[in-house]
């Protein structure tokens, strides 16, 4: 697809979102958009993120994700509310998985400078009591590993931390899409309770 033409059809498919939100507006906008990073202006609670430098995936490969997402979770249930609420939910056994707002990259996204971290730990430690596991994935390292983003991690309260390379940063191969991005990787840090 032409950029000018991939870039009319993302905004004619947003503004029929923002219009008339509906389901699949929304999935085609998130696997459109710049950087994958879907805003939504306060004001009017309308999408605000442009279209990204990127082709988006392809109708027949989205469709066989799809499908491969469906079989995978056949029998999962999916609640989206607020996290303490939820998290005390949970029961023995039970798995929580928790993407939290970054706190040393992504404080300027996703009103993330309202979130409270210690408030989520202090949830993971109840859950934890209860023998529920969480899978908690955070800030790790930048700047190529040079820089270690340092949490207010309780002692005790995770069981295993591994790092996952992440390869460049995602904002910062859009900042510096002319120039060497070999002094910013990043890793995600991945925090077990098991």
């Amino acid at each position: 697809m032409r950029s000018g033409k991939k870039t009319q059809v993302y905004e004619a498919i947003k503004a029929s979102h923002n219009a008339y939100p509906n389901g699949a507006d929304l999935l085609f906008l998130c696997r459109s958009c710049y950087g994958g990073i879907v805003r939504f202006r306060k004001r009017y609670g309308h999408m605000s993120t442009p279209c990204g430098v990127h082709q988006p995936i392809s109708p027949a490969s989205f469709a066989d994700r799809v499908r491969e997402w469906k079989r995978r979770t056949t029998g999962t249930t999916f609640l989206e509310g607020n996290f303490e609420e939820v998290i005390d939910m949970t029961n023995q056994d039970d798995l929580v998985y928790c993407d939290p707002p970054y706190l040393h990259s992504q404080t300027i996204l996703y009103g993330a400078q309202n979130f409270d971290l210690t408030r989520l730990f202090t949830a993971i430690a109840r859950a934890k009591d209860r023998n529920v596991r969480i899978a908690l994935s955070i800030d790790g390292t930048n700047k190529s590993g040079n820089v270690s983003c340092d949490l207010p991690i309780s002692e005790g309260l995770f069981e295993k931390e591994a790092f996952v390379n992440c390869g460049p940063s995602m904002l910062r191969r859009f900042q510096k899409s002319d120039k060497s991005l070999e002094d910013e990787i990043v890793s995600d840090r991945l925090l077990l309770t098991y």
